[in-house]
């Protein structure tokens, strides 16, 4: 059971809970946060994997450009 199960019902039930906990007023900037932090992480693995593919790119490649 992993968090892909948690479906429709369940992610409603999480959002009420944080509606509860935190309040309507701070929970859009805890949504923007949040999705500054998964922008920011998806950025940061983007330069990752480029940078770990680079040296295995044909030399012919490197030459044109």
């Amino acid at each position: 059971m992993g968090i892909g199960s948690i479906g429709i019902p369940g992610l409603i039930l999480i959002l009420v809970i944080a509606l509860v906990v935190f309040g309507p007023k701070k929970l859009p900037e805890i949504g923007n946060a949040f999705g500054k932090t998964l922008l920011e992480f998806k950025k940061g693995t983007k330069e990752l994997t480029d940078s770990l593919e680079e040296p295995f790119q044909d030399d012919g490649e490197k030459k044109k450009a």
